[in-house]
């Protein structure tokens, strides 16, 4: 997401965040992501100790297959069934599909329903009005006690003029998401970070929003 392109309009914003929308995208024989590991997800976990982790709202895979890369056996979850279709292919084609597992579920309505992880992950996510407190407190019923949490989005920034003034207000900064987690959640990082991105051929400055948490109980 950068900011720069065409309009979007609070019509758009809306279907970003619906399953038929994303359905459409992953169809195409365009990729649309690189593939690459995002950086939040590098710098909080290359530190920790392999074990078993969850990506909701994993798309094509691309964290994915870095955790399985790094000895993480790691459950792939989206609401799309053409993104998780991609990012299993995309698993195979690295050699890591023994390590990887595929579940197709909405974050809005994501419930752990018994499952444990010893990480749980999800990138830039954006429910409209303030949805994400909601998505952040669900996610925490899938951390393993002595597990970590890391949730990045987009943080404000007046770089997104091409957004929707709605699809701007879903955005969120790191402190934001502090009510979502549970007693027992410690925070180990709650900031924006700098990040450089290039969006049709311009290069912007933009910040993730980064909330890292531990379960201590």
């Amino acid at each position: 997401m950068g900011g720069h392109g065409h309009q979007h309009s609070d019509a758009d914003a809306a279907a970003m965040f619906e399953a038929a929308s994303w359905e459409e995208r992953y169809d195409s024989e365009e990729t649309m992501w690189s593939g690459r590991p995002n950086p939040q997800l590098v710098a909080e976990t290359s530190r920790l100790t392999p074990g078993t982790a969850l990506d909701v709202g994993c798309g094509e895979g691309g964290d994915v297959v870095w955790l399985a890369r790094q000895g993480w056996r790691v459950t792939g979850a989206d609401f799309s069934a053409n993104g998780l279709f991609r990012a299993a292919r995309h698993a195979q084609e690295a050699g890591v599909a023994d390590r990887t597992h595929w579940w197709q579920v909405d974050a809005r309505s994501f419930a752990a329903e018994g499952r444990s992880y010893d990480l749980v992950t999800s990138h830039y996510l954006h429910p409209p009005d303030g949805g994400m407190v909601e998505v952040t407190s669900r996610l925490c019923e899938a951390v393993a006690p002595g597990g970590h949490l890391l949730v990045v989005g987009h943080a404000p920034a007046e770089v997104f003029t091409q957004l929707s003034a709605s699809h701007r207000a879903a955005m969120f900064h790191a402190a934001d998401l502090l009510p979502g987690l549970p007693d027992g959640f410690e925070p180990l990082v709650v900031e924006q970070r700098p990040r450089t991105v290039t969006r049709d051929g311009v290069t912007v400055d933009v910040h993730d929003a980064t909330l890292f948490a531990r379960r201590t109980t």
